[in-house]
């Protein structure tokens, strides 16, 4: 029996995963957790064998909570479920310790074969994904300037370019518009840029979310 914890702030897609995976004989729903704090106690309280992460949580971003968790339990593998698409999102979760990353637009039987996978020690990455993990990898190869952001600044990042402003930035992330300002204006002295127009042209050139 795989045993699975799952963490999602929204209690329908949290409700629509445990259907799927009480559809299926040899898995069971051992948890469930809707912001960071609950994450980490579900991670600590519970036998499972797999946690699967939406990265928008409240609290701790999905990203912290990849590496909270590999340092608690190692032993526990991660697979992402996420409303990204973006590459980025992926190859940041792979490298912060995640065995999976899946979009929540993805077919319940990938979401089988991607628990399979992940719970028999394998990884469930896509090509594009592997092909930048292994350049990234290659001897004399030169990051792209986003690259160099924090997990906490590329998520800010991501929500300045689509419009959102740092009141309902610090909102969502349970921060204070001071810290959220503060991240504001560490990302766009690493990435070089003056004003909000330079990070929405920026976003665009780079591929970093088709809403942008």
């Amino acid at each position: 029996m795989i045993r699975i914890v799952i963490a999602d702030d929204h209690a329908i897609v949290r409700e629509g995963l445990k259907r799927i995976i009480f559809s299926i004989g040899d898995m069971s729903v051992a948890g469930e957790a809707g912001d960071g704090a609950e994450v980490m106690q579900r991670v600590r309280d519970t036998e499972c064998d797999l946690l699967v992460l939406d990265l928008s949580m409240p609290g701790r971003s999905g990203m912290e909570l990849i590496k909270l968790v590999r340092s608690e339990k190692p032993g526990l593998r991660i697979l992402v479920l996420s409303m990204h698409q973006e590459l980025q999102y992926a190859v940041r979760a792979i490298k912060n310790g995640a065995s999976g990353y899946l979009t929540k637009e993805s077919a319940p039987a990938q979401l089988e074969q991607a628990i399979r996978k992940i719970a028999s020690g394998g990884a469930f990455i896509s090509a594009e994904v592997a092909e930048q993990l292994a350049l990234g990898a290659m001897p004399g190869s030169e990051a792209l300037a986003h690259e160099s952001l924090s997990n906490r600044e590329f998520e800010i990042f991501r929500m300045l370019v689509t419009g959102t402003s740092l009141t309902d930035i610090a909102a969502k992330l349970s921060l204070s518009v001071k810290t959220v300002s503060t991240h504001k204006t560490n990302l766009m002295f690493k990435l070089g840029m003056q004003n909000q127009s330079e990070l929405i042209r920026y976003a665009i050139r780079h591929g970093l979310g088709d809403e942008v």
